[in-house]
């Protein structure tokens, strides 16, 4: 189920956040209820993934000691908590009302479809992965009834290609391409793949920089969405290096490990709420 990686569930928060209504009791009672749905339901797609990819993870140097490659986990089994924590994950989205339940369901799908086939091809297994992402960042705002803009979506949509170019390319780095682990990474290039995460680094430091400038306080108040452009494109430029020396294969490692780069995300985080309660 990788608890670990729930981390990532937490951008269920980007969009009230960004809107500036975090504050609210409502709000932030959705947005939770869609952060505990797709940690089930993530947690059941895991579960699957590990199933489909069994054979391949025992030849990875860490996957391999996953309860269901190691064999302590039957495959009947995970699959059937797969199909309980789905259900239950649909059961929460459904507190809020039939839109979350829609993209929940339609997160599940494509996440099953990308282990059982669609990871092992070149660019789409990216894009899948993104819109995961992306997924996660509209849930929030979908569940508490926030309208989003499209700055946002640029913004989720770019930053999530981002680090999932940076995975691939930190396991082309790590692993090589005929490592057997994912049949995808035979098609990839380390300049490709550079190339991607480059470019979508540029746009979402780009579409960040568009959303604060058009978000900015006036009348003379300070400038706190603009000031937010530093840490965050610091942010950026951090996770990068940990791409290009080839140790971002797990995005979540990253951020529990990276005291420098969590140090960053805070500072960010404060000049946005104090950007947002100025407006």
């Amino acid at each position: 189920m990788r608890p670990r990686q729930w981390v990532k569930n937490l951008l269920v928060v980007a969009a009230p956040l960004a809107a500036g209504d975090l504050g609210e009791l409502d709000v932030v009672a959705a947005t939770a209820l869609a952060f505990v749905a797709f940690c089930l339901v993530s947690s059941g797609t895991y579960l699957v993934n590990d199933c489909a990819d069994v054979e391949a993870d025992r030849q990875h140097p860490t996957k391999r000691a996953r309860p269901i490659a190691a064999g302590t986990l039957p495959v009947r089994t995970a699959l059937v908590g797969a199909a309980v924590l789905g259900a239950l994950g649909l059961a929460v989205a459904a507190t809020t009302g039939w839109q979350l339940v829609v993209l929940v369901a339609s997160y599940a799908a494509l996440m099953i479809a990308y282990s059982c086939r669609l990871k092992h091809e070149p660019v789409i297994d990216l894009l899948l992965v993104a819109a995961g992402f992306l997924m996660r960042a509209v849930a929030g705002g979908l569940a508490a009834g926030i309208p989003i803009s499209d700055w946002f979506l640029l913004v989720a949509g770019f930053g999530s290609l981002f680090v999932v170019a940076g995975k691939r390319y930190s396991e082309l780095h790590t692993l090589g391409s005929e490592a057997g682990t994912r049949r995808s990474l035979v098609r990839y290039t380390a300049s490709y793949l550079r190339f991607v995460w480059s470019i979508a680094a540029a746009v979402t430091i780009t579409g960040y920089s568009l959303w604060a400038f058009e978000n900015s306080t006036s009348g003379g108040a300070f400038p706190w969405h603009e000031l937010s452009i530093v840490p965050f494109t610091a942010a950026l430029l951090r996770y990068a290096v940990d791409i290009d020396a080839g140790t971002a294969a797990e995005p979540e490692d990253i951020i529990w490990r990276d005291r420098v780069l969590q140090a960053i995300g805070l500072i960010w985080f404060v000049v946005l709420c104090l950007g947002v309660v100025s407006a």
